[in-house]
């Protein structure tokens, strides 16, 4: 698939049908993940690749926001990113920590579009129950989670902003 069309094929997909992913395209998404450029090339991020079922229904039954929990029970696998932060730098009360794994994550969620594959990205998380679930160990913070599957719905293409109210040449 062309780089443009993963972009604009992209979609936050809540609803998946049941199947198996080979471990030979879960090896090339993360691949992709890990090229994700960071502060200082520190790589802050470390991920934890759920493929057992069970452990998903778990993360399914802790959520504490949506999608609904069939997406755990149903995906194929759920990555949960986590991040040092103080693996990353700060400028001005910017922690940078939570770039660096939005920049991974999006290489990840690119990468499994690219593979024909769906994904939700969930922040709206409660880190302490998961963190001792995958026993995640300090001083990493749970960050957000995704499903990967395949897509059991087709979700149109949602509103965006004009580009003239979002990009400024030259000055604002």
């Amino acid at each position: 698939m062309d780089f443009y069309d993963v972009i604009n094929s992209r979609r936050a997909i809540r609803r998946y049908r049941e199947g198996t992913v080979s471990d030979e395209v879960l090896k090339r998404i993360m691949e992709a993940t890990r090229r994700a450029p960071s502060w200082a090339n520190r790589q802050c991020w470390r991920f934890v690749l759920i493929k057992d079922r069970e452990t998903m229904m778990k993360l399914g039954e802790m959520r504490s926001y949506r999608p609904d929990k069939s997406c755990y029970e149903k995906a194929c696998a759920i990555a949960v990113v986590c991040a040092d932060p103080s693996a990353s730098g700060e400028i001005d009360g910017k922690q940078y920590y939570m770039l660096d794994t939005g920049i991974a994550m999006e290489h990840l969620i690119l990468a499994a579009t690219a593979e024909g594959l769906g994904t939700c990205w969930i922040g709206a998380i409660d880190e302490r129950p998961i963190r001792q679930l995958l026993r995640i160990p300090e001083p990493y913070r749970v960050i957000a989670i995704t499903p990967i599957g395949y897509a059991d719905e087709q979700p149109p293409l949602r509103d965006r902003l004009p580009l003239d109210e979002i990009f400024h040449v030259n000055q604002w």
